[in-house]
């Protein structure tokens, strides 16, 4: 690699040539030095000012049977009330009449000037009825129904406003019964897991041993594989640090999630006060990650995956919904208004085009030609007839001459053998003619 010598004393002089020296204008050159720092790194800053200014949302579906805790799981995730108690849990409350109801509870939680509107929806009457084969549908409708009201706000003229009321999190609240899954609880999950993000967890998981947890969520697994169930899985990326990274994996390695919900505090053998159940045999810590997994789904849904969780709603599942419901309408999608502008390609396309024109213009003059020389052969056939026409009136008129003439001829014949008077006659005039 070639360095340039700056020239120094030693250097020698090459001489002047005798040139006119012309006067040098006096230019002030200031000097500013970069201090190297450009300031788009404070992008997050200004996306974090922006975010909060305008607040967070979350839309969290929950469902499972009655009497599994998902009033006390969702209000301790929150650390307040958020989902009262259900209005249909009641004596007066019968699943057979009523059915599957859909019910939303929304509130307003600010922490740290963090404002986070959550909105729950839940179904009451789910799995209680004498006959739950369609238990399900009145939550896909819901689903569904979500979909559309975004896809029909999102056709409007007028979009600077769209309300986001489509399902971010489905948590499944699965009875601790230690076998497997039930047929409802697959009917359920097999109708919902490619329009949500699926969460199972398996409520009050106090009830089981720790044996009878590891074996009941390897069972939970299977069934999920064999039934191609889908569920929510954080993503890793890259450029993630090795703790995240870690996180990541341990949250998905706790999969299905066993919790316990409380927002009671207890006081522990030890003088704690914690937010727990308290049993004779002890005392159950739900911020405890050795007795339960109530942590790693906390970190799931709020703490560390809130943003995917609405990011995958939108780009996967939705899109995925949309593009089926606008292919059931018969609107297809033309790829070619998408397309990258490719310089070559489109070269070739405009050459085709001119091609295409060439050819078109061929087309329209050998058209031209064709027609005039049809009226030219027209034209002479015209003339043609014309001659024959004249020539054969010139023909008839020839043989009337001939004939009238041999009729004369043979007159005169016949006058010519008649006798003849020996009386002379008296001298007739000459007649001028053809005849004499």
């Amino acid at each position: 690699m070639s360095a340039e010598v700056a020239p120094t004393s030693s250097t020698p002089e090459i001489p002047s040539v005798a040139t006119p020296t012309l006067p040098v204008p006096d230019i002030k050159i200031i000097k500013r030095q970069l201090n190297g720092y450009v300031g788009f790194a404070n992008l997050p800053k200004q996306w974090h000012r922006k975010s909060v200014r305008r607040g967070f949302s979350l839309n969290l579906m929950a469902v499972g049977e009655a009497g599994l805790g998902k009033a006390t799981l969702i209000n301790t995730l929150f650390n307040r009330e958020v989902l009262p108690a259900s209005d249909y849990d009641g004596p007066d409350y019968d699943a057979d009449e009523v059915g599957v109801r859909i019910k939303t509870s929304s509130a307003e939680i600010e922490e740290e000037g963090v404002k986070l509107k959550v909105n729950v929806i839940t179904a009451p009457g789910f799995g209680e009825s004498t006959n739950n084969n369609d238990a399900w549908k009145p939550i896909v409708e819901e689903i569904n129904h979500r979909f559309d009201l975004y896809l029909e706000a999102e056709s409007r003229i007028n979009r600077s406003t769209i309300n986001d009321e489509r399902i971010h999190a489905f948590l499944y609240f699965i009875e601790p019964t230690g076998h497997s899954l039930r047929s409802l609880d697959i009917a359920l999950m097999k109708q919902v897991h490619e329009k949500v993000n699926l969460i199972p967890v398996i409520a009050k998981s106090d009830t089981l041993t720790e044996e009878e947890i590891a074996e009941f969520k390897l069972r939970i697994l299977d069934d999920l594989e064999y039934q191609g169930i889908k569920t929510f899985r954080p993503s890793e990326h890259v450029d993630e640090d090795e703790d995240t990274t870690a996180i990541t994996r341990q949250i998905y390695k706790q999969f299905p999630f066993a919790v316990v919900g409380s927002t009671k505090e207890v006081e522990t053998p030890d003088g704690r006060r914690v937010r727990g159940r308290k049993y004779p045999w002890g005392v159950i810590e739900v911020d405890n990650e050795e007795h339960n997994d109530f942590i790693k789904l906390r970190q799931l849904l709020i703490r560390n995956f809130l943003e995917e969780l609405k990011e995958r709603t939108s780009n996967v599942l939705y899109e995925n919904y949309r593009t089926e419901k606008l292919s059931r309408m018969g609107i297809d999608q033309d790829e070619s208004v998408f397309r990258e502008f490719d310089p070559y390609s489109r070269q070739e396309e405009e050459k085709a085009l001119h091609e295409a024109k060439l050819a078109k213009m061929e087309a329209e003059m050998k058209a031209v030609f064709q027609q005039k020389v049809s009226e030219k052969e027209k034209k002479l056939q015209r003339s043609e007839a014309d001659l024959f026409a004249r020539h054969k009136e010139m023909k008839d008129k020839l043989a009337k001459q001939i004939k009238l003439f041999e009729d004369k001829k043979a007159q005169l014949e016949k006058q010519k053998t008649l006798p003849q008077d020996p009386t002379p006659a008296a001298p007739q005039k000459s007649r001028k003619g053809f005849l004499r």
